[in-house]
């Protein structure tokens, strides 16, 4: 009996979903995050926390990230005692690694110069969409971690698609897919699940993504610990990295 009320439930949202749009769902997703007028009031992000290290170690890493308009990004992280920089400045991108004995900073590999293109701005993937030239599609509804959620197929302009998943009840998103990783010659799906949202001047942003990799145990975290909404980065804080460079803006984070 309780099955079958539950597939009755799951079959009613199964039948409303099928009545909703695209377009629907992107503006209930908006609304849910802040609404697009403040969200396009936001030129520019910077956030603080830590970030699993990775391997065999439990280790936590502190970073900071910093996100400006129209698409530039530069993430900071501390790493044995070191600043390691990567810097993207819309066109081209480096990578400072005083770790590994590099004492320039790099050009990116076509590889994470393309990853980086493709990167979401830092309003994220449905925010003014239509703008970004990106095709929403409702693709089907899925339970996630036992909620139900709209299955959203995003292309980008440049024809790249991925799947995102969006709560029914809060309309913020809970996950979407990840680049592919190549481990054991073949690749790997990967999936980041967004958690924990808070408020952060009337933005709802999530403060714990976790990656999960197909047929890999540990998941990696990146915990947000504070959040700074429009603070002022200058521009060549996106250009190639200096060695020895202090670390960027550390303004005053807003109160969670």
């Amino acid at each position: 009996m309780a099955l079958c009320a539950a597939s009755l439930a799951f079959l009613g949202f199964a039948a409303s979903a099928a009545d909703m749009t695209a377009a629907q769902v992107v503006e209930r997703n908006a609304a849910a995050r802040g609404g697009v007028t403040a969200w396009r009031a936001v030129q520019a992000m910077s956030m603080t926390g830590e970030m699993d290290a990775g391997g065999k170690t439990d280790a936590k890493l502190p970073y900071t990230m910093s996100l400006k308009r129209p698409h530039m990004s530069r993430l900071e992280l501390r790493f044995e005692n070191q600043t390691a920089v990567q810097t993207f400045d819309g066109k081209q991108g480096w990578k400072y690694r005083p770790y590994l004995g590099r004492t320039e900073a790099e050009p990116l590999t076509p590889a994470e110069l393309q990853s980086e293109q493709a990167s979401d701005e830092l309003d994220g993937p449905l925010v003014d969409a239509d703008r970004k030239g990106t095709r929403v599609e409702v693709a089907g509804v899925d339970k996630v971690e036992g909620k139900d959620t709209y299955r959203l197929k995003i292309t980008s302009a440049a024809g790249a698609s991925r799947n995102l998943w969006i709560d029914a009840a809060s309309f913020l998103e809970v996950k979407i897919d990840g680049e592919p990783r190549k481990l054991d010659g073949r690749a790997h799906k990967v999936a980041v699940f967004y958690r924990d949202y808070r408020t952060v001047n009337g933005l709802n942003i999530a403060h714990t993504l976790e990656t999960v990799v197909e047929g890999v145990k540990p998941t990696r975290k990146i915990v947000v610990k504070s959040v700074v909404i429009n603070p002022k980065l200058d521009d060549a804080l996106f250009g190639k990295p200096q060695p020895g460079e202090a670390a960027a803006a550390s303004p005053k984070a807003a109160a969670l």
